[in-house]
């Protein structure tokens, strides 16, 4: 037997949720159908467990896309604080860190239980352990065929995210969708990712794994501050996730390992002070000491500060503030945050996310082409885009 609804969602992640929620809101018949054995697994993991839900300071240029302007809409119309009015009023205790990045104070498991709820109250059906086998057009709109029964609906939402983490469940089922009705799909790749060193460069940093440092990572003229983590493949930490989205092999990528420091001025305030120090003793006060001497081993010479001329400490303070790394690759979809590319948006509405081309047809959250930075951003798309076609299905 056929089961009839108004909007189907595929996918119950942080989008699907938002969508089917702001539909059934409206009075329409929604059902989700998630392939994996729960909802919001994403969720559930996100934040080391407290879910970093949103970010403050969210705008269009914390995005990337091949059209950098079609997110504006869906993120002008659903903000950071209509989601934090919604965690408000259901009394789930929050807390802002650094740059805006908002979590829970206890549990992820509060903000799935807060959809959840939201669905419960508008009627929604949830479905789990509802793989697709087959979506077909009618002319009364979509037939899905699943292993557990056949759904018909007007309106149909591809919710089911991009390649990132397919131990969470993540598939490439929403580009096959888009292909099968003709849209074009972007090139895919992974994205806040951890880098990945190979031959001497691994061999010199490898040992170092768990060391950790503020720094400015540098590539193809985007910059972002923070901790970078040395691990026994490569290096990670936020600054490197953040850079690992504009980097792709063969690109140049700079690390100022001072970034709050004139790297000059400390080398010959240093030399004045103590002449008889080594380099790699100096470095030690601003730099892990590991990682210094490691760093005067294999990149920096090392002698006693008075045995350097001016010339040498300007070249020591450039190669300081502008360290090269080769990285080699990335760790792959197996632990990237997010899925560069996706589904093109000039062929959605960036008010609805629409299908241009078949009626009835929504793709919302990762599936998109739309990627965010490190922080909160990305859930942020996915309630933005979750709502922007919840008003409209």
């Amino acid at each position: 037997m056929i089961e009839s609804f108004d909007v189907v969602i595929v996918g119950g992640g942080a989008a699907g949720l938002m969508c089917a929620l702001t539909a059934g809101q409206r009075g329409r018949r929604v059902i989700v159908l998630e392939g994996a054995n729960r909802v919001g697994k994403k969720i559930l993991m996100s934040g080391g467990g407290r879910c970093n839900f949103t970010n403050t300071g969210t705008r269009p240029g914390n995005f990337l896309s091949a059209n950098p302007h079609f997110c504006k809409s869906a993120l002008a119309r659903y903000t950071p604080a209509h989601f934090i009015d919604l965690v408000e009023r259901h009394c789930i205790a929050w807390h802002e860190k650094e740059l805006g990045q908002l979590f829970c104070d206890e549990s992820s498991k509060q903000i799935v239980a807060m959809l959840l709820a939201e669905c419960a109250a508008a009627g929604v059906d949830i479905r789990i352990n509802c793989a697709i086998d087959s979506i077909r057009k009618t002319d009364a709109g979509f037939l899905i065929s699943t292993r557990t029964g056949e759904f018909a609906a007007s309106a149909l939402v591809i919710a089911s995210g991009g390649l990132s983490i397919p131990s969470m469940g993540a598939s490439g089922f929403g580009y096959e969708v888009a292909r099968q009705f003709s849209h074009q799909v972007l090139p895919t790749r992974a994205a806040l990712v951890p880098l990945t060193l190979s031959g001497t460069h691994l061999e010199r940093w490898q040992d170092l794994s768990g060391v950790a440092l503020p720094i400015e990572a540098r590539c193809n003229d985007q910059s972002f501050r923070g901790p970078m983590l040395i691990t026994h493949r490569g290096i990670s930490g936020p600054a490197i996730l953040q850079i690992s989205s504009y980097w792709q092999p063969r690109d140049a990528l700079t690390i100022d390992l001072l970034p709050e420091l004139d790297a000059l001025t400390l080398l010959r305030d240093q030399q004045a002070q103590w002449p008889s120090s080594e380099l790699k003793t100096i470095l030690a006060n601003v730099l892990p000491k590991r990682f210094a001497q490691r760093l005067c081993e294999t990149t920096i010479t090392n002698r006693p500060m008075k045995q350097y001329r001016d010339a040498e400490l300007i070249q020591i303070a450039a190669d300081l503030k502008h360290w090269p790394i080769v990285a080699g690759g990335t760790e792959g979809y197996r632990t990237a945050e997010v899925t560069l590319g996706g589904v093109d948006t000039d062929e959605l509405s960036s008010t609805t996310m629409q299908s241009r081309r078949v009626p009835g047809l929504y793709f919302i959250g990762e599936v998109v082409d739309v990627t965010g930075h490190l922080g909160g951003y990305n859930f942020q798309w996915a309630w933005a885009s979750g709502h922007a076609a919840g008003c409209v299905v």
